[in-house]
């Protein structure tokens, strides 16, 4: 029988190339709601620094147990995940050197974690990023109203509550309220982030710019979220 030409045009037309496949980005994250909700956000509000290519996102450990989302475990889930996107990846013909190369990124806090060194060693000996916050993430959310550079002695409550304390941070929880319990104050609202990313940018890389030695569980304050916004997000502004 003869070929039908057209249909192997056809099908060949329809085949994606490698250049052409968004890239795959997997996230972990300590917090069970406030980073899932920022990267929902970012990806919402956020300008792309590269319009004509696709970014697809997961949270991948939205259904994990509070023993799992320690830093440590949360690398070594994120190191088999990895494994697992870049043998697809390269099934698909992509590279390494390709921009929609898999990352999978863990955000996770300084807290009172006492594995840090370990996870960050691990992360970085199998390709897995990390964005990092000292003492925790809602000191990025923090720089969104106002710089600091004081050191909260590892203790995130005090960078929580100066967020709550900034003008016009209640009333992003509606027009009517008078307070934000701690745990409504998890939740991320447009209002407390959008047109004040560059700002936060600017000043989380001036705090950053002080830390001493690779020991991260000194680096207070410190925050590289940003760092996952662009070069996992391509994202630039939001």
């Amino acid at each position: 029988m003869a070929r039908d030409k057209g249909r192997d045009s056809a099908g060949r037309a329809r085949r994606t190339r490698p250049g052409d496949r968004p890239r795959e980005v997997y996230v972990f994250t300590e917090g069970e709601v406030t980073e899932p909700e920022f990267v929902e956000f970012v990806m919402e509000h956020g300008t792309r620094a590269q319009q004509g290519r696709k970014i697809n996102y997961s949270i991948e450990n939205a259904a994990a147990s509070s023993s799992r989302r320690k830093p440590l475990p949360l690398v070594q889930d994120a190191v088999t995940k990895l494994e697992g996107a870049r043998k697809a990846a390269r099934k698909a013909g992509l590279t390494p050197e390709d921009w929609n190369w898999p990352q999978v990124w863990c955000l996770f806090d300084r807290d009172q974690h006492r594995d840090i060194p370990t996870a960050f060693a691990r992360a970085e000996r199998e390709g897995v990023r990390i964005a990092y916050s000292h003492p925790c993430f809602e000191l990025w959310r923090l720089l969104h109203y106002q710089n600091y550079t004081s050191t909260f002695g590892g203790v995130c409550n005090d960078a929580a509550s100066r967020l709550k304390k900034q003008e016009g941070f209640t009333e992003t929880y509606g027009v009517s309220a008078r307070s934000v319990s701690a745990e409504d104050a998890k939740r991320v609202k447009a209002g407390q982030l959008q047109r004040k990313y560059k700002k936060a940018r600017q000043y989380a890389e001036k705090i950053n710019a002080r830390r001493e030695g690779r020991d991260q569980t000194r680096w207070d304050p410190y925050t590289d979220v940003w760092r996952f916004v662009e070069d996992g997000l391509d994202v630039i502004d939001y």
